[in-house]
């Protein structure tokens, strides 16, 4: 299951969430609201060299397929 990062557009708070599939309803845990986002997550791995935060495939949210920027 795949974990996403939220922001709450009722409270501001920040938030993580398992989603297990697309169509799952995602609510804010501080105030039950149901107007969050989806933020943009960086993929980060450990290396030798110590830790490195990359963007994803294509460098924008989406992998640059879908012209949103």
């Amino acid at each position: 299951m795949p974990m996403y990062e939220y922001r709450c557009a009722g409270c501001g708070r920040d938030f993580e969430r398992y989603v297990p599939s697309a169509g799952v309803t995602v609510t804010c845990p501080a105030c039950a609201g149901h107007d969050v986002k989806r933020k943009l997550s960086l993929f980060a791995f450990k290396s030798e060299g110590g830790t490195v935060a990359t963007m994803p495939p294509g460098g924008s949210c989406c992998g640059g397929g879908c012209s949103c920027h």
